[in-house]
């Protein structure tokens, strides 16, 4: 059975489209996580020889990443990706009259609006896509690896992170009515699972645990809400939380609370992978190379 039909879930992308609208205008002061997340994601690099001419940034938000990426590869063109029309426009750097009059001052890196698993991009157009904390807000992340493949060259370099099913387990264990109170996260061995699937060679894979702590619900809750990153399964409950249940569920994470904070677990996993010779043509045909012989 294929990684595709092993997991199911449904993720309502319209929901995903609106939470991040409203989080845009001030996502820059939400995105702690994220922040951090890329931040170790580029201390992974350290160990990558790699020298990108173009960079893609698959789920690139506002554009937080660009910086680090652009100072590491100087060179190198980069072009953010997103669904979010309203995150790009926040992420765009602001121009004087006499700058746009002139023709001055424009962004030089690329930003499009699209989706992760039908990208509007030319096929082995990129060395290296990048991708912090995206594909747990899709459906399947198998079409959007498929579509990352695709457009990277031969030799180039998928890096990504996204979040496994730990996270939000206490959250979760709070609530526990058979809605949906988080996302659906994949497991770590699924992903390499669907690396190969996709035709990527060597994939690594690797997971860490980060704890966060809180004063109270109530704070976590403003984060959450801050980052974008409420619950958009259609499986969540749609209608407001009564004051009743919401004291359970508070009274149920108050068993939770340590040295006086309260625990959010968040299980982090990154993987990269490279994109090798294709070994068969379309039609399932093999490809066979013969090398020539050098002359003495």
């Amino acid at each position: 059975m294929s990684a595709e039909n092993r997991l199911s879930g449904f993720v309502d992308r319209a929901q995903v489209g609106r939470a991040f609208a409203r989080a845009a205008p001030t996502y820059d002061s939400g995105d702690f996580f994220a922040r951090e997340i890329d931040r170790r994601m580029l201390e992974r690099l350290d160990y990558v020889r790699l020298t990108p001419a173009r960079i893609l940034d698959l789920g690139c938000s506002r554009g937080a990443s660009f910086a680090a990426l652009s100072a590491r590869y100087p060179a190198a063109q980069l072009c953010g990706v997103d669904l979010s029309a309203a995150m790009l426009r926040a992420g765009q750097p602001g121009r004087a009259a006499w700058q746009r009059w002139l023709g001055l001052g424009k962004p030089v890196v690329g930003r499009l609006q699209a989706d992760a698993e039908q990208l509007p991009l030319a096929a082995r157009s990129h060395s290296l896509v990048w991708s912090n904390l995206l594909l747990h807000w899709l459906d399947n992340p198998l079409p959007a690896l498929a579509e990352a493949h695709r457009v990277l060259e031969v030799g180039g370099l998928l890096m990504f992170s996204t979040l496994g099913p730990d996270t939000l387990k206490e959250l979760r264990s709070a609530f526990a009515d058979g809605y949906a109170h988080t996302q659906r996260f994949t497991d770590m061995h699924d992903l390499g699972d669907m690396l190969v699937e996709c035709g990527f060679a060597d994939p690594v894979m690797d997971m860490e645990t980060i704890t966060l702590t809180y004063d109270d619900l109530d704070r976590l809750f403003a984060d959450l809400r801050a980052a974008g990153s409420s619950s958009a399964m259609k499986a969540r409950r749609h209608g407001l939380t009564g004051r009743g249940r919401l004291a359970g569920v508070r009274a149920a994470y108050e068993a939770l609370r340590e040295d006086g904070r309260l625990p959010a677990t968040f299980e982090v996993i990154y993987g990269h992978a490279w994109k090798p010779a294709a070994r068969q043509l379309a039609d399932g045909r093999a490809i066979v190379r013969f090398e020539r012989p050098g002359r003495p």
